[in-house]
Order: structure tokens, then sequence, then C-alpha cells
């Protein structure tokens, strides 16, 4: 094997080599700054038939244009990448032909409260240094983190009482409890920006008077606002198992290839149910709809049933029976003037 490695290598090198030079009929159009080439020319026409024949012409047209580009590449101009024993690096020019996108801009982050803030009053940033100098321990310490500067435990050995504070209370503890309430509010400001940017629309109120509903609406885009959509996140004791991320349920179906059974069983379901005169009966919706019917006459009766002793207990002002009634009025006007002619009233 190795001899004919060999001999096969050394038949290759008598071959004589490819020239650089290449002509075509049209010129070649080039973008370098995508490093594109279009050839116009016609393809070479190969039967189908031969098939190593028509492989061999497409690589030698392949192998003839990468020349041509290569060639317009070395016109540019060029320059060391890293000093003079860095690689030789061109110069691309601007692209002339705009690509497409596979996928739309990023839409730029919405600012948080912070930077509309800034920006209303003319804070800048400065870019501060991560090393600063310990007095105490006479050397440079971090500012922030572990052994930063001004955080050694062993200087806190003694707290002084604040004037008008309870002397019995342990100021310690109390150090301790308002770190975690002030780590416990910034989680939470950072968790209302990321909801804020998620849903524009359906943020929490500046205020900070939110309903039930808004917080969980907000802790929920905040939990799936992360590189794994919330699947590593922990969750609160009594919260409810969050839906999925693409929301609503996933359709599921029939693969298109595979239980042919099934697939037979089911058309022939679908054509017994139209070839059938008689339409198929569901007993359960059949029964709801009877019940519904059966409760919408029995409530029309007792709104009838009410109508009647309404217009029986009313009366009409002149009407009706009794002492307001016109018979009531009429018996008045007779015993009137069944007295007496000598009696007066006084």
């Amino acid at each position: 094997m190795a001899a004919l490695c060999v001999e096969e290598l050394l038949a290759r090198a008598e071959q004589p080599h490819r020239s650089v030079a290449v002509e075509k009929e049209l010129e070649l159009e080039f973008d370098l700054g995508n490093l594109l080439a279009l050839d116009r020319n016609a393809p070479p026409s190969v039967p189908r038939a031969a098939g190593a024949q028509r492989e061999s012409r497409l690589r030698s047209l392949a192998r003839d244009n990468t020349q041509l580009l290569v060639a317009q590449l070395w016109g540019l101009p060029a320059g060391r990448a890293e000093g003079a024993t860095g690689p030789l690096v061109a110069q691309l020019p601007e692209p002339s032909y705009r690509l497409p996108r596979e996928k739309p801009l990023p839409r730029p982050r919405p600012p948080t409260r912070w930077e509309q803030f800034a920006r209303l009053k003319g804070i800048r940033r400065r870019k501060r240094t991560s090393l600063v100098w310990d007095e105490a321990a006479k050397q440079w310490r971090r500012r922030w983190g572990y052994e930063r500067a001004g955080g050694d435990p062993a200087r806190d050995w003694l707290i002084e009482v604040p004037a008008g504070a309870d002397p019995s209370e342990d100021q310690f503890a109390k150090r301790l409890r308002d770190k975690r309430e002030k780590v416990a509010h910034n989680e939470f400001n950072r968790l209302r920006n990321i909801a804020r940017g998620a849903l524009p629309g359906r943020g929490l109120h500046p205020t900070g008077h939110q309903s039930r509903a808004e917080l969980g609406r907000a802790t929920q885009v905040a939990r799936v606002s992360t590189a794994s959509l919330g699947r590593f996140q922990p969750r609160l004791p009594k919260e409810p198992a969050a839906p999925p991320p693409g929301g609503g349920k996933k359709r599921h179906f029939e693969p298109l290839l595979g239980d042919l059974a099934a697939e037979r069983s089911r058309q022939l379901e679908l054509l017994r149910g139209l070839g059938s005169k008689k339409p198929p009966l569901d007993l359960t919706r059949a029964v709801n709809k009877q019940l519904r019917e059966e409760d919408a006459q029995a409530a029309a009766g007792k709104g009838r049933k009410r109508g009647q002793r309404g217009k029986r207990g009313r009366q009409r002002p002149g009407g009706g029976k009794g002492p307001a009634g016109g018979k009531g009025k009429k018996g008045g006007v007779r015993r009137q003037q069944q007295r007496p002619a000598g009696r007066k009233r006084s």
C-alpha cells in the first residue's frame, strides 16, 4: 500500500500544474465585501448519464471561479494583523449586495425606571474601578464581595446603639435583617423592570399598588425571562404550577406513517357515519337539552302565576271594591238620603 501511495503521488507531481490565469467569455461580477462572485456564463453541457464527467466539469468550474475571486482579493490593500510577524489581512470594501436576514432585527430594550430618572436629571454613569484603598488594612482591596474594603467582620465586634433605639435590641441581628430586606427589595425591583420590559402595556403600576393577579402575571413573565425559560427557577411554597412557555396546550397530531390499523378504523368509522341514514344520537346531550327545556318551562309557569297574583292584589282607584271604590261611594250617598230631614249635623 505504501508503494502504491508513493507512485500515486509521483504521478500527480508529474502532471502539469494548472495556470492561475482563467479566461471567461463574460467577466465575472464580484462583491468582495461579501466574498461573492457571480458567473453569468452558460454552464457546461454534460449528458445526464455521464455522472463522473459531470462531477469533474463542475469541480473545474468551481476551481476557476474561486481562482478569479482570490486574484481579486490579492489586489486589495493589505497589512499585518499583529505587527511585522502577524498574518497578512486584506481590507474588504463595503458590500454592494444586501443579503436578507434570517430573523428580524432585535427590538431595543426599554429603559428601566432608574435610566429614565437619570436621563431626566442628567445623571451620567461613571465607571469605577474594582479596587479601592483600604485605610485600615493599608492595601488595595475589592470594592464589593469577599474581602472587600471595610468589610472585615473583626472590626464589627462593637456597634454603637443609636439615640432613641431600644437598648435591649440586638443591633447585629437588626443590621442583618435590614440587609436581607434591602436585598429582597432590590430583587423585587429587578423582577419588576423585567416584567415591564417584557410586557410594556401590562407591567406593574409605578405607585406600587398592584393586585394579586398583576403580581402573579409579572412574576410569571420574570420567571420565563431567563435563558432556560424558567425551567430551573425555584418556586414559592404555595405557587401554582406554571403553564408551558408557549402558552396553552399543545396539539398532538397523529403520525403520517405508522399505525395503519388505527388509521383504517378511523376512516371506516367516518364512512360508516356518513353512509348511515339515521344520525348518531348523543344521549348525554339529548338528556341535558330535555332538562334545560323542562327547567325553562317551570320557570315560565312560576312567573305567570306571580303575575296573576299581583293583578288580583292590585286595585284600581276608581273601579275596585271597598270604601275607596265607586260602589262604596254610592252606598254612602244612599245612606245620607235616608236620614230624617229635621236633624242637622252640628
